[in-house]
């Protein structure tokens, strides 16, 4: 399933699908528009509806730090998903998440 970008509210959007090697590069582009076309907003990302990640995923979530460093917004992961935790923990990089 390609992952999709779904606006729940103002500043709030939900990504729904899977974050792949293959699928991550078409999510990204959708980032990059979505905060191309918003300014200074707090931005909220729930990754409840996430049904599978790998590493891909993961610097997936890095690339919209910056990309939302970039754009000058807040940026908060919300309910990341116990398979994407794993990776970041072993990673080293849960300190750089900003996380909820």
């Amino acid at each position: 399933m390609q992952p999709t970008i779904l606006k729940q509210s103002q500043g709030h959007y939900l990504i729904e699908g899977e974050l792949s090697m293959p699928t991550v590069p078409a999510i990204s582009k959708q980032f990059v528009e979505l905060f191309s076309s918003i300014e200074g907003e707090n931005i909220t990302i729930d990754l409840a509806s996430v049904s599978r990640s790998d590493s891909a995923g993961v610097a997936l979530l890095i690339e919209v730090i910056q990309l939302a460093n970039t754009a000058n917004l807040t940026l908060l992961f919300s309910n990341l998903p116990q398979q994407m935790k794993d990776i970041v923990e072993i990673s080293g990089l849960l300190d750089i998440l900003p996380l909820e």
